[in-house]
């Protein structure tokens, strides 16, 4: 089985899978009359909840109505790439970043403050795709539970015992109704509400409503659960996103289904995301796997903090003769698709690669989690071509990206360069040091 990347940065298989990008197209063409045929997947910011056909119209109908101008608008930009050469964006002037912004301890720990108190991506709806589901997961060491109450709305909880302060529910998903320590067997429902005690004649006098596992802020947009780790954070999400969250609705991202995740080591977090930000150096460090080909000009587009990289595509001036409301979303959509401070999702409305990028425990480390998804649930064939799929971009980034990152993290310290240098063609990076080195100089004000 073979596979390239696309002009979007994302993949493509050499062969195959034509039905499905078909039909994610006809998901959105307008019949003769200028209604959309066809309605695709959508939910609310209170997650997937099967909702009927008619409420899939009304949600796709108003979220056309609000956000295709934007994607027209940026396939424009691309076009007028494309027709100026295969041009990439450009910055004002080449920008320098301290290399001790990698290796310093006080800096790192101000980062690890940060990530702390920030809204972190942290599982897709369709993890959670029933009431009663739950997803269980150790962030920067904090053990964390997510579930779906029988409202359908997501809660998050630090996932440790108000008894003696054991871990409750090991790291995994699934779907529970009650969640027993297995210490001393106490137990909390999805709403983290302690409803059993052993041998509670026994234990002594204890208010239970006041033992329930520790809320943490949390919330889901766009079929994306946010959640922060310091229990007690104000946490305004809509804020923080932007006006990203209306445009990543467009995914579906609560009816994706996991098919493979796998967990990588890698160096410095930024040296890590650093990557994720670039494409000037795929058709080099990835000449082997991607191909020489490939371009390496980015068009940078953000929303705040937030980042959406593609390349100069020469089949979008295909569509200068289509009228606008004939526009191909699907094509439009591809790409890289950056959520500050730490996800990358590579992929289009088919699906593909959810990066979730984490500090490690030392300045020089990090620990990125692999998750790839597929937007229809998948035939046992399907699924095994996505695992082989995201077998390969493990094997890409760990052997290649995280290799390169490692060896130049012992470079740096080594004290021989002081600055690293982003170019003018390397946007999205100078964007996202930039407005790191913003978030850590104003904590209080975010």
């Amino acid at each position: 089985m073979h596979w390239r990347a696309d002009q979007h940065g994302g993949w493509t298989r050499c062969a195959g899978w034509h039905h499905r990008r078909a039909r994610a197209r006809r998901r959105h063409r307008p019949d003769a009359g200028g209604r959309t045929r066809s309605l695709g997947r959508c939910h609310g910011p209170a997650g997937p909840q099967a909702p009927d056909d008619g409420t899939r119209r009304t949600h796709l109908l108003s979220w056309l109505r609000m956000n295709r101008h934007e994607f027209i608008d940026m396939a424009r930009e691309n076009m007028a790439h494309v027709e100026a050469g295969n041009t990439p964006s450009q910055a004002d002037a080449v920008y320098r970043v301290p290399a001790a912004n990698y290796l310093d301890p006080v800096r790192w720990q101000r980062e690890v403050d940060l990530f702390r108190r920030l809204p972190l991506m942290l599982a897709l709806g369709g993890e959670l795709r029933e009431p009663g589901a739950y997803k269980a997961l150790t962030v920067m060491d904090t053990p964390v539970l997510i579930t779906r109450g029988n409202d359908g709305a997501v809660s998050a909880f630090v996932n440790s015992c108000s008894h003696r302060g054991a871990v409750v529910v090991p790291d995994g998903a699934g779907v529970a109704r009650r969640f027993a320590c297995p210490y001393h067997n106490w137990t909390y429902n999805s709403s983290g509400e302690l409803v059993g005690v052993t041998d509670r004649e026994h234990f002594g006098d204890i208010d239970t409503a006041c033992l329930g596992l520790t809320p943490l802020p949390c919330a889901e947009r766009a079929g994306l659960v946010f959640v922060v780790l310091t229990p007690g954070t104000p946490m305004d999400i809509d804020a923080h996103l932007c006006g990203y969250g209306q445009l990543l609705d467009f995914f579906g991202f609560g009816d994706w289904h996991l098919v493979s995740r796998k967990e990588l080591q890698g160096p410095n977090w930024k040296i890590a995301y650093d990557g994720y930000l670039d494409f000037y150096h795929l058709p080099f460090l990835h000449r082997a796997t991607f191909g020489t080909e490939i371009s390496n000009k980015a068009i940078y587009r953000a929303w705040g903090p937030h980042q959406r990289m593609t390349s100069p595509d020469p089949k979008l001036l295909a569509l200068r003769d289509v009228h606008e409301d004939d526009w191909d979303l699907d094509l439009m959509c591809s790409g890289v698709w950056t959520i500050f401070p730490h996800i990358s999702f590579a992929g289009n409305h088919s699906g593909g690669l959810v990066s979730q990028l984490f500090p490690g425990s030392t300045p020089g480390s990090s620990t990125t989690i692999q998750n790839y998804f597929v937007a229809d649930e998948p035939t046992e064939a399907q699924r095994a071509e996505a695992v082989q799929r995201a077998e390969f971009l493990e094997m890409v980034v760990r052997d290649e990206d995280y290799y390169t990152g490692i060896r130049q993290q012992r470079a740096l310290a080594t004290g021989a360069k002081t600055e690293v240098l982003f170019g003018r063609n390397e946007g999205g990076g100078q964007r996202f040091h930039q407005l790191l080195q913003e978030y850590l100089d104003a904590p209080l004000s975010r």
